[in-house]
């Protein structure tokens, strides 16, 4: 599985135009890890670079990790993904060692699609002034996709990105972009964050 750029076929949906606040804003990187790393390690450029236009704008950063400890936590995923999980304690469940990672930057564990359901990432957010989310990272259809949608009815502005995210195959990532576009987030590249931020830095 591999990385897509995806073509403009979503911009007749990018409608709206918005800048994100470094200000008021959290970078999320979702699940980076080494069980996703055919789709991860192709964005590892425009994530890296997203990683450092926010650290310089002082936007804090948080990377979510997906991992499953018992049946209790499997829910629907077990049934749907026919008990292929990511299990806690394997290599695969660990992060990428090349994320640009800091001490500082705080690690969500979570055991399903959203970074939002129990792990407390919404109380987090608020309880440090945060009112928008950058989503990257991977998969953009799955754990991309349903966290910026939490995010959106939770009442963060959501911006997405287009090139530091990815997923198994062009069709499924242009369709998020659509979606996104059309109903939730702002979208962004590394080009456009970094002449926000570094405008506004």
């Amino acid at each position: 599985m591999a990385a897509f750029t995806a073509a403009a076929s979503y911009s007749k949906y990018e409608i709206r135009r918005r800048d994100p606040n470094p200000k008021a804003a959290a970078l999320l990187v979702i699940d980076m890890q080494n069980y996703f790393a055919s789709m991860a390690c192709p964005i590892l450029p425009a994530l890296h670079t997203t990683v450092a236009l926010c650290r310089a704008a002082g936007v804090p950063i948080f990377f979510t990790r997906h991992r499953h400890r018992s049946p209790a936590d499997y829910a629907m995923l077990g049934e749907w993904w026919n008990g292929d999980l990511i299990f806690d304690g394997t290599p695969e469940s660990e992060l990428l060692p090349d994320l640009g990672r800091r001490p500082g930057d705080r690690v969500v564990e979570k055991s399903t699609y959203s970074a939002f359901a129990g792990t407390g990432l919404e109380e987090i957010l608020h309880g440090t002034g945060v009112e928008e989310v950058i989503v990257t990272g991977v998969m953009t259809n799955l754990c991309c996709e349903t966290t910026a949608r939490e995010a959106f009815v939770r009442g963060f502005r959501v911006f997405f990105s287009t090139d530091a995210t990815a997923t198994s195959n062009s069709d499924l990532h242009e369709s998020t972009l659509k979606n996104m576009a059309y109903g939730f987030a702002y979208l962004v590249d590394c080009e456009r964050l970094e002449a926000a931020l570094g405008r506004k830095g």
